[in-house]
């Protein structure tokens, strides 16, 4: 059941990201960095998702000075595919023009982002390099968490601009929406998790006790 849970927090995150991207209003500073990338060098934006996150896994093993998380490649590779496939889908779509119709899709993408991670985050599997990274910044530079990511978000930012990613309004209320809808999330999909493992070892036992009744 973990991993199901895993794995949905991840499509449902993917489906997030591509929604926000598809909005046109702007996505966040890594996401706008990985089209920008798309547009200007090449591959997709998936693509780039899985070779960026590879990087930073590198980057952070050299900071730390410790092994690689070689689990965290497993959720850049599934990231950036479940990115890929859900881009492809909505091309389908028509061009969000009327600015209504474009503050929908990306309200409902960056909800369904802050779902999708809490989802994700509360199976302790596979870390996020990115918050990874946040992490080692802090200890380095003894601040605290908000400054750490700041620090990172503007990295992100200055390189998406120069590569013209969709930087736009979209992209400042990912950066101070994204860790209040991932705080207001985090408790809600903890009791519903809660709830769903509850029940299947219910399940599991009571199939158990059945077998052996039988034999």
């Amino acid at each position: 059941m973990k991993y199901v849970v895993y794995a949905g927090g991840i499509l449902l995150l993917t489906l997030g990201i591509a929604l926000t991207i598809q909005s046109n209003l702007g996505a966040s500073p890594f996401d706008a960095l990985l089209v920008g990338l798309s547009l200007n060098v090449g591959l997709s934006v998936g693509s780039w998702e899985m070779i960026l996150a590879s990087v930073l896994i590198c980057v952070n093993a050299l900071l730390s000075k410790q092994k690689p998380e070689v689990l965290g490649l497993l959720t850049a590779f599934i990231t950036g595919l479940g990115i890929d496939v859900w881009l492809f889908l909505l091309e389908s779509w028509a061009p969000f023009e009327i600015w209504y119709s474009k503050l929908c899709c990306f309200g409902i993408g960056l909800i369904i982002i802050g779902v999708g991670t809490s989802a994700y985050l509360h199976t302790n599997f596979a870390p996020i390099p990115i918050d990874r990274l946040t992490l080692i910044i802090q200890k380095l530079v003894k601040t605290n968490l908000f400054l750490a990511r700041t620090l990172i978000y503007f990295t992100f930012l200055l390189a998406a601009m120069i590569l013209n990613g969709p930087i736009g309004v979209g992209t400042l209320l990912t950066v101070f929406l994204g860790d209040v809808l991932l705080n207001f999330f985090m408790p809600i999909t903890k009791r519903a998790l809660d709830c769903i493992l509850t029940n299947s070892r219910i399940s599991q036992n009571h199939t158990k006790d059945h077998k052996r009744s039988i034999t």
